[in-house]
């Protein structure tokens, strides 16, 4: 099979699968898995497809941008995401929780537990979940309220983080690519947002499910290497391998 028949052919695939990955791949066609990273590359060039982590996704793979439709999704993969990273947390500490459906999982646990902390937050909802149990000291940043992102944004919302100082921040993010080790969002102030909290604290956290590491994102906010760790549900001994090889660790 000619070069361009092949890559013809893996476009057609993952139209129609979503994904495909780079073993599957060199096993269809019999060539070697160099050969099939090369074609992905140069089909990742021309926009007919996403390489990631392990393979390559569907220009049309993207995630949900809307905060409240991604709340009922993997659940109980953020649960788990949100316990690990509630054991992180230390009595008296303060914390940030950026808009994120897993830091709302983690807000869940925190206004249940008997943790005494100060926690600020940017998500409306983490905000009025905090607000049930009165003995944490919370704080919303304030900002231009992006409905989109059930949170609030903009030049109000940095000068309000500005000065603040944090033990330990939670943030999220749409898209991690274990190629390059870019963390992604979609919004422009959300990821200025999170580059302020990210240099404004101690120790920094990301949150992400499985899920973020076959995705993609068109705004790269930060590094992996810039989190002092990785916490997932399902961290396989390669994943593992991969984030200590870009600079952090996996929790």
């Amino acid at each position: 099979m000619f070069l361009k028949e092949r890559q013809d052919k893996i476009v057609e695939i993952i139209n129609a699968e979503g994904r495909v990955t780079v073993p599957d791949l060199a096993s269809k066609f019999g060539v070697t898995e160099d050969c099939i990273r090369k074609d992905l590359k140069q089909l990742d060039a021309r926009g007919a497809l996403k390489k990631v982590y392990g393979g390559a996704i569907s220009v049309a793979t993207t995630p949900e941008r809307n905060v409240s439709k991604r709340i009922s999704v993997n659940t109980s993969e953020k649960r788990v995401i949100a316990e690990k990273a509630y054991d992180q947390i230390a009595q008296g500490d303060t914390i940030f929780l950026d808009v994120s459906t897993t830091n709302l999982s983690l807000a869940e646990i925190i206004a249940k537990g008997t943790k005494q902390l100060s926690i600020v937050s940017n998500m409306m909802e983490i905000l009025r979940v905090l607000s049930t149990n009165p003995a944490l000291n919370v704080l919303g940043t304030g900002g231009s309220v992006n409905t989109e992102l059930d949170g609030f944004m903009g030049s109000m919302t940095l000068k309000t983080l500005e000065p603040m100082r944090f033990d330990k921040a939670f943030l999220g993010a749409l898209a991690v690519d274990l190629e390059e080790g870019d963390v992604f969002t979609y919004v422009w102030d959300d990821a200025l947002i999170k580059q302020l909290v990210l240099h404004n604290s101690a120790r920094s956290f990301l949150v992400a499910d499985a899920h973020k590491f076959e995705a993609t994102g068109n705004y790269a906010y930060a590094k992996i290497s810039e989190f002092d760790g990785v916490i997932t549900d399902k961290p396989s001994a390669k994943l593992r391998s991969k984030i200590k090889a870009l600079g952090s660790m996996v929790m």
